[in-house]
């Protein structure tokens, strides 16, 4: 199951783009979505800016998860979940991922 969430039609509202990923966060947390696609658009980047800046405050609550930019269309970010049995999120976040989402931030500055 994939999760999808298009940010074009709040694309200036920033707060309803931090509610909006939230939002889809909590319930790939509840359905174990082993996949979401975030669509900011190809835009000017401000927008895939303030998704990266999110997920660097917000990591994903997986066990194990990787952000990745579609190289196929740079207007969509793909984070890919993995959750171990009995998982329900909380900090089991590891942190080798970490150099990940931070090497994704830098490539967006």
């Amino acid at each position: 199951m994939k999760l999808k969430l298009d940010l074009h039609d709040i694309y200036n509202r920033g707060d309803e783009i931090d509610k909006a990923l939230k939002r889809v966060f909590d319930e790939a947390i509840a359905k174990k979505a082993p996949l979401i696609e975030i669509i900011p658009g190809k835009g000017t980047g401000q927008l895939k800016k303030h998704v990266a800046r999110f997920l660097e405050k917000n990591r994903p609550p997986a066990r194990h998860y990787r952000i990745e930019n579609d190289s196929k269309n740079w207007g969509r970010i793909l984070v890919h979940l993995r959750w171990l049995p009995g998982e329900a999120g909380g900090d089991a976040v590891q942190q080798d991922v970490q150099a990940e989402l931070e090497a994704l931030v830098a490539g967006l500055r």
